[in-house]
Parts: structure tokens; C-alpha cells; sequence
């Protein structure tokens, strides 16, 4: 894995609230697999751009980048898969752990 850890420990250290802020850093700021597509964007572009035609319009990287369907989600939806996922995958979610009353 990326991150050094295997799934289950990361799970085990990582509550779902810090879970859900880095797949809001993510979304900022993509890392891993899909930050890499722009080199070959890049590398793609190049390759179309020494190919051209004259008169032919000029491609950009963004030209070859993928494109993902992205969703829109609410602050409770994005909670809630985060809980789901961080228990389904045998994480503990520390919410759970907080007693109301006490205080």
C-alpha cells in the first residue's frame, strides 16, 4: 500500500472523522494512481502535438486526462459511507466509543 501500512492496521489507527478528511484532501488534491495520469496526459499530448496537422488545433494535457464521473455528495452522506466503510473493512470507529451522559 501507499501509505506503508496494510489495510486492516491503517483501519485500526484511522478514525472515520480523519478517514472522511482525507477524502476531502483527495478531492483537492488528488495522490497515488490518478495524480499520475498527467504524465502520460502529458507525454500524450507531445506525441498528438509533433503529429498534427498544420492548422490543426494545439492539444493540451487535459486533452488526454480521463474523465471520472464525479458525485455530489452531503456532509452526512460522505460521514456515512466513511462509517460503513471503516467498520465494514474491521476498523473501529471512536465515535461509537463516546457515552452522552458522561459528563
Amino acid at each position: 500500500m501507499a501509505l506503508g501500512l496494510p489495510r486492516g492496521e491503517m483501519l485500526s489507527r484511522m478514525s472515520s472523522a480523519e478517514l472522511v478528511e482525507w477524502m476531502g484532501f483527495y478531492s483537492l488534491e488528488p495522490f497515488g494512481a490518478d495524480a499520475g495520469y498527467i504524465g502520460h496526459a502529458i507525454t500524450a499530448s507531445t506525441v498528438a502535438n509533433v503529429n498534427r496537422i498544420k492548422g490543426q488545433k494545439v492539444y493540451k494535457a487535459e486533452d488526454f486526462m480521463p474523465k471520472f464521473e464525479k458525485q455530489t455528495q452531503s456532509i452526512d452522506e460522505m460521514l456515512q459511507i466513511a462509517q460503513m466503510m471503516t467498520v465494514g473493512m474491521g476498523g473501529k470507529d471512536n465515535r461509537m466509543d463516546a457515552d452522552p451522559g458522561a459528563e
